[in-house]
């Protein structure tokens, strides 16, 4: 007799049916996990060899004055980490040839070829080679040192295999890339991996938004395209991160959402134009977030608007925070300079501000950015009556005199409550306040003397902030710290 007994007929039923149950639900799973698996090919070689032929080898040559192109270890310096070849350490006083490699492709059949503008900067000549073997000799196009990117031509006697772009903002960390390039002067490699990360800043210039991935890249990798399955250019290996200089699996790529629009740019006007609006801004710290009264972090606060310019125009003022430009989230600082650079010059956008804790949508024109407008403009203030010095937050302060403005070197309309010292070890020191900084706004109120600033930090106490958002001026450029209050 079997020791193995039901403790009754009905939950022996019920056991059954539990158990039909999880086979069904697993059959289901085991379904799921088998479709996602068709999702990846069992292998690459079809891909990689529709794409390789649009994937090129540059080699750039350049000479340079004796010790100029060479570390210690005869490492050219091409301007970007982890790139370029050995060279022969130069002789003191003795020009030096130095030649580097890198990446590139083809984007048109005529002979457009797109790499980074750090693998041919500087070069006195510039050879593109093909996956048959093929060299020729290359022109620069145009190029941008803010994105890195650069675009050349090549005379070709047959139209050559070329690539298109793909839509980089519909990648999804995990979505599977392959990677093609010229590492270590070994042209038509592959690797694959997946995307790590997105929007990654690594501080390489203001419009940084690169895609973070595993994809094996070494130096000479540089140039070269990062591909999504279907094909497509999704971005441009740029750089990696490294204690060794070679790949640990974190690499970066430009994304082509910042790529075509700039390469689209080269080719129409043979220049970079950019869209301004005029606001100098900077990033919100929780400290800041809490004066606003924000419940986190985001937006970029407006630290000066530029006279005359599209912002002052559209009724933007020093304070406001900005959360949205043309339909896009701004989510850190790092997003307002990329959306509006990325947009059509001309264009009347809808910017949404934060402005006393009310929502505004204002209209603001496009302008065209000239280097020049990139300047910090320091607002003015009449100068207040007299006061006397007054402690506050770690501060000495005093009224914007004749006198003081002559001390600190101010301009001769500055207002506002001027700081004539810091308390070692104080959170305002802390928060980079130093003496000849002058006070124009404390709890967003306009400042005339150190008596706002007091009433200012009284109004936070009482309100329960533990914190007073200062507007500083500080070597004619504005600022906004927040200073806690205790």
């Amino acid at each position: 007799m079997s020791r193995v007994r039901w403790l009754s007929d009905g939950w022996g039923r019920r056991a059954a049916l539990a158990f039909a149950v999880l086979l069904v639900l697993s059959a289901a799973g085991t379904a799921r996990l088998e479709a996602a698996a068709r999702m990846v090919p069992q292998s690459l070689a079809e891909l990689a060899q529709k794409l390789s032929p649009a994937v090129v080898n540059i080699s750039t040559s350049q000479t340079l004055p004796g010790g100029a192109g060479a570390d210690d270890e005869g490492i050219p310096d091409e301007g970007a980490p982890f790139e370029g070849q050995p060279g022969i350490p130069a002789l003191p006083g003795r020009p030096e040839k130095v030649q580097s490699l890198g990446s590139g492709f083809v984007i048109d059949p005529a002979g457009i070829i797109v790499t980074n503008n750090h693998v041919i900067e500087g070069a006195d000549r510039i050879d593109v080679t093909f996956s048959d073997g093929t060299t020729l000799p290359a022109k620069v196009r145009g190029r941008d040192e803010k994105t890195d990117i650069a675009v050349l031509k090549v005379e070709a006697k047959r139209p050559l295999t070329y690539v298109t772009f793909g839509d980089s903002r519909k990648l999804r960390v995990g979505d599977w890339v392959v990677a093609i390039g010229n590492p270590f002067g070994l042209g038509g490699s592959v690797t694959t991996g997946i995307v790590s990360a997105l929007n990654r800043d690594i501080h390489a210039g203001n419009y940084d938004d690169f895609i973070q991935t595993d994809a094996a890249i070494n130096r000479g990798n540089s140039g070269g395209p990062l591909f999504s399955l279907g094909g497509e250019v999704i971005g441009m290996n740029t750089a990696i991160i490294s204690p060794s200089g070679e790949s640990v699996g974190i690499g970066f790529a430009t994304p082509s959402s910042t790529i075509a629009p700039i390469v689209d740019q080269i080719l129409r006007y043979g220049q970079i134009r950019r869209g301004w609006i005029g606001v100098r801004i900077q990033s919100v710290s929780p400290e800041i977030a809490a004066t606003l009264g924000l419940a986190d972090a985001h937006g970029a606060l407006v630290a000066g608007v530029t006279p005359g310019g599209p912002a002052a125009a559209a009724g933007i003022e020093t304070g406001d925070l900005v959360t949205a430009f043309d339909g896009q989230d701004i989510r850190e600082m790092r997003d307002l300079p990329r959306i509006v650079a990325e947009t059509e010059i001309g264009k009347q956008a809808t910017i949404v501000v934060m402005r006393a804790g009310k929502e505004m949508r204002l209209k603001i024109r496009v302008a065209k950015l000239v280097e020049a407008d990139e300047a910090a403009v320091a607002q003015k203030i009449a100068p207040p009556p007299a006061q006397e010095k007054v402690q506050i937050l770690g501060l000495d302060l005093l009224a914007a005199t004749p006198d003081v403005r002559a001390r600190f070197k101010l301009d001769a309309g500055t207002g506002g409550a001027v700081v004539a010292g810091v308390k070692p070890s104080s959170a305002a020191e802390g928060k980079g306040v130093k003496p000849g900084d002058v006070i124009v706004e404390a709890g967003q109120t306009p400042v005339k003397g150190p008596q706002d600033v007091v009433a200012a930090v009284n109004d936070a106490k009482k309100a329960g902030r533990k914190s007073v958002l200062l507007r500083l001026l500080s070597g004619g450029s504005s600022r906004f710290a927040a200073v806690p209050v205790d």
